[in-house]
């Protein structure tokens, strides 16, 4: 019987002076890690020996010129530049900020052709990667244009999944920013990736309001009977489990959100904050409604650990399980929808 192909998970390095090596070092310092997957990570072999000696992390890897030349049951390091960047750890530095693109454009090429299968992406710092050829607020507004789909940053565990309406967009703004078509496309989104990603026959989705107390009845606000109800109508008669809008203050602390699959949050701390609170260490960001998989972390570039070894890496290695496990789930879902008929006579 022929082994099953190990999945090729790509790693971009991320800021060079925050803990995304020290993360990345940490969960595959367990060899059992090779089981599941075979790790390449885009940086240079110089790089990562530098911060594995200044990180006392003793891990082995192979350097390797493309991602298709990765080995199974190796850590296997991609040399995407010949440089030796200076490290500061700590800092935001423009150089820094420049090989954290380098890593994620190498990353996302790769993914792109096929020669990895899923990326999970190491914290950037959002402004020092802005460049001329790199205008984008963070990494899923980069993967929405390189990427097919409709891009959702989907914040998850097993027990919680919050998606937002509006992600990295400054709070004055987010209001004028929601419209119908947005939120039908969200919603539309979010389920289409519970049931090909999470395996949610028939996804529940539960939708916040835009103002407190979703605005009571235009008291504080028309942006929720203006827009949010009939939409949510709207869907909901068209044959969508979509439910709201409800009040965010005492959503999550109620434990109303344990009622539904995943819940659409208007913007990015209404919704972040709450599952950052519940789940800080398990969290996952994935960014869902797209061509290929990709995963984060839920935490940024801790500059102030940076270089002394205290970093968490939990939600890493959650983040590589969920890739792992969402690839699996999308290969499965593909098969059983090319030919249902052909699956159910196979089962039977």
């Amino acid at each position: 019987m022929q082994e099953e192909a190990k999945i090729k998970l790509g790693i971009s390095i991320g800021d060079l002076n925050g803990i995304g090596c020290e993360v990345v070092f940490k969960t595959f310092e367990d060899a059992r890690m090779l089981d599941f997957c075979t790790p390449v990570i885009f940086a240079s072999s110089k790089t990562i020996a530098f911060q594995k000696k200044e990180l006392g992390i003793e891990v082995n890897y192979h350097g390797i010129q493309s991602a298709s030349k990765a080995l199974d049951g190796k850590i296997n390091v991609v040399n995407v530049w010949k440089e030796v960047p200076k490290i500061s750890f700590g800092e935001a530095t423009e150089e820094a900020g420049k090989f954290a693109i380098k890593s994620l454009r190498a990353a996302v090429d790769a993914l792109k052709s096929g020669d990895i299968d899923a990326l999970v992406t190491a914290p950037i710092n959002k402004n020092n990667i802005q460049a001329e050829d790199f205008k984008f607020p963070g990494h899923t507004d980069f993967l929405a244009q390189e990427l097919e789909g409709e891009s959702l940053m989907f914040m998850v565990t097993d027990e919680l999944k919050v998606g937002l309406l509006t992600d990295h967009v400054a709070v004055k703004d987010a209001p004028s920013a929601i419209n119908a078509i947005l939120i039908r496309n969200k919603v539309r989104t979010i389920e289409k990736s519970l049931r090909m990603d999470f395996c949610i026959r028939a996804p529940k989705i539960a939708l916040l309001g835009i103002n407190p107390h979703s605005g009571d009845n235009g008291i504080i606000g028309k942006e929720d009977d203006e827009i949010l109800k009939p939409v949510i109508k709207e869907m909901s008669n068209a044959g969508h489990l979509v439910f709201g809008p409800y009040s965010a203050d005492s959503f999550f602390g109620s434990d109303a959100y344990k009622n539904f699959d995943a819940v659409l949050a208007a913007y990015h701390d209404q919704g972040l904050i709450p599952f950052k609170t519940l789940s800080f260490g398990k969290g996952v960001n994935f960014t869902a409604g797209l061509s290929r998989v990709r995963t984060s972390p839920d935490h940024g570039t801790a500059y102030e650990i940076a270089g002394k070894g205290k970093a968490d890496f939990s939600s890493f290695k959650e983040a590589v399980f969920m890739a792992l496990q969402i690839f699996k789930n999308r290969g499965e879902y593909q098969e059983l929808t090319e030919n249902p008929l052909q699956k159910q006579r196979v089962r039977r």
